[in-house]
């Protein structure tokens, strides 16, 4: 009964993440977002007794992920600052 309570609320949390990371208007925010989206998502596997899958979700899609999207967003802000 409480891993189905937590499954919703995991559930309920990542479309509303999602949500944010879609319809805001600031980058880092959405990036963050994102990641937070694969953060829950490693969790939720790991409630469905998928160990492997949550581990590769959280190592790539929450970790790599976002530290790939900051570096271009960095890149592309200081090509940006650089062309004025």
């Amino acid at each position: 009964m409480i891993i189905k309570l937590i499954a919703i609320i995991l559930a309920l949390a990542i479309i509303t993440m999602a949500i944010i990371a879609v319809t805001n208007k600031k980058l880092v925010v959405s990036i963050v977002a994102a990641g937070v989206v694969s953060l829950f998502a490693s969790v939720f596997y790991l409630l469905l007794a998928a160990p492997d899958v949550a581990m590769t979700e959280a190592a790539i899609g929450s970790g790599l992920t976002t530290i790939i999207f900051f570096y271009v967003l960095n890149k592309i802000k200081k090509d940006r600052q650089d062309n004025v």
